[in-house]
């Protein structure tokens, strides 16, 4: 699976050359355009980098990080900012940030820093606690909670729910949910994708989560929530 960036700014220029240009580089790029849209999106915990510009609407990115870091979102953060004062730049990794760029930045070293963080980030990523509402997906335990209550699922179901997760606002096909939870497009069909797909729904209706894990018809499935699809930008693809 690509790794996950989300990227923050308020200025939509920016956050389409972003999205391009991370895209080209092989990532699954989300947007955001404001503090608390960012906020939401991030408290999932599911994006391998956050790449969170300082001045936004709503919630500034070092409000937004102090937020992030008392949830216990380790989520590595890049701070993008004009604002190039050495206290701001020592604010922001007091705050938590792994790293600062200042703007007008060059592109090659902002992707530079960005596969940096996620080589770093690659060990942490698989102890990662996913929240999609009141859903709750620990990857270190491979145990699935909603609304505090455990729910049992198989290894098999566990995998699809984790892979679905992971990618929480996007669509996954079905060609990628093979390849993520059997390993192999030959080991198992669409077909069998479909099943646990089935399998993974029925176990979310029985305790209430039945609206998380969705079909998008001729693309593949999506796990959201409300709040998740209103917090990224809807005009990023999908």
């Amino acid at each position: 699976m690509k790794p996950r960036v989300l990227v923050v700014d308020d200025e939509p220029g920016v956050r389409r050359a972003l999205q391009r240009g991370l895209s080209a580089e092989g990532m699954d790029v989300a947007v955001a355009a404001d503090g608390p849209s960012a906020l939401r999106a991030a408290l999932t915990g599911t994006f391998d980098v956050i790449l969170l510009d300082i001045m936004l609407p709503g919630l500034s990115g070092y409000r937004v990080l102090e937020a992030l870091r008392a949830k216990g979102v380790r989520s590595p953060v890049l701070l993008v900012s004009a604002k190039d004062g050495e206290i701001d730049q020592a604010d922001g990794l007091d705050l938590g940030a792994d790293g600062y760029l200042v703007k007008p930045f060059s592109f090659v070293v902002l992707v530079a820093q960005v596969r940096a963080m996620l080589r770093r980030g690659a060990e942490e990523g698989a102890g990662r606690v996913l929240r999609l509402g009141e859903l709750e997906v620990d990857r270190a335990t491979r145990a699935v909670r909603f609304a505090g209550e455990p729910v049992a699922l198989s290894p098999r179901e566990f995998a699809v729910l984790d892979a679905l997760a992971g990618r929480a606002g996007s669509v996954v096909t079905k060609d990628d949910l093979l390849r993520a939870v059997w390993g192999d497009e030959q080991a198992a069909t669409r077909n069998a994708v479909e099943v646990y797909v089935g399998y993974l729904r029925r176990k979310l209706d029985a305790v209430g989560a039945g609206g998380i894990v969705r079909t998008v018809r001729g693309h593949g499935y999506l796990a959201s929530t409300g709040e998740i699809d209103a917090a990224l930008d809807p005009a990023r693809p999908r």
